[in-house]
């Protein structure tokens, strides 16, 4: 896997709302964009200035719908892959979720039963996808408020399997294992050391906020101390070839979002971005 993919290091997504932010950062190595927000024949000039700086850009695709019973659809398959050439991307990411069942849009992320049947869903589904790719596909595990009644696997026996099937790489978001199994009553660590962290392409770090007793997976606020322990006890395991900090939403000033990046870079013995 090492031949596939670069060292990415400390990077940030990319979003119109902090775009000049981003595009100062002279050391970015390392962004991601929503795909379903590029027009493929005509990216942002900001995107394409980072990717003719030599800036690894990942299209991270949120509407594929990997888990939904329907096949993905062809068109949004094929929307990914040519976002993937226009920015030259040395792979692609989406979600291990559905969004849309009977026709219906249901606008969020929504975790999928951990079944034989959900599985075999999504294996079908990824396969399609990879068909379709120039690059190769790294899956991201979702953070969510509760799990399904007729579970047949844990988390990470569920995904270990779907990757070995598919043979995908694993987007793994640091603060969904702390959401997850804070939300579970679990230790997030146990969590960690099931994953199979062999696979891991890149990671998410992000805020959330607690809310009707329940952690809540925001991207608008802060990294919490307790994500930023998890990224060291990753990295004193397996050291991934990146970390990316997802903000959407309630954007602090230039300042502090530097400074994320830096406590991002010193949790995980990176290089910071100057």
């Amino acid at each position: 896997m090492g031949t596939l993919l670069p060292q990415l290091g400390v990077g940030i997504g990319w979003r119109p709302e902090i775009a000049g932010f981003v595009g100062a950062l002279p050391g970015l190595r390392f962004t991601e964009v929503v795909a379903e927000s590029v027009h493929p024949a005509h990216p942002p000039p900001d995107l394409l200035e980072l990717r003719e700086r030599g800036a690894a850009i990942v299209p991270h695709g949120v509407r594929l719908s990997l888990g939904g019973a329907e096949p993905v659809d062809a068109g949004r398959v094929g929307h990914l892959a040519a976002c993937a050439e226009a920015l030259r991307a040395p792979l692609v990411s989406e979600h291990v979720a559905f969004v849309r069942a009977g026709g219906i849009e249901a606008g969020h992320l929504l975790p999928v039963p951990r079944t034989r049947a959900a599985l075999d869903v999504l294996t079908a589904n990824i396969r399609r996808t990879q068909a379709e790719l120039p690059v190769p596909l790294a899956v991201e595990p979702i953070a969510t408020l509760f799990d399904w009644p007729d579970d047949e696997y844990t988390e990470a026996g569920f995904l270990t399997e779907l990757l070995e099937r598919t043979d995908a790489l694993l987007l793994l978001d640091v603060a969904n294992v702390y959401a997850n199994a804070r939300n579970r009553g679990e230790d997030p660590l146990a969590l960690l050391d099931r994953l199979p962290l062999e696979r891991v392409a890149y990671c998410h770090v992000a805020g959330g906020s607690e809310e009707g007793g329940r952690y809540h997976d925001t991207h608008a606020a802060p990294v919490p101390p307790e994500v930023l322990k998890l990224v060291g006890e990753l990295c004193a395991r397996r050291r991934p070839p990146g970390f990316l900090l997802e903000r959407d939403g309630r954007y602090p000033p230039a300042g502090e979002l530097r400074a994320e990046l830096d406590a991002i870079a010193a949790a995980s013995g990176l290089p910071a971005v100057t």
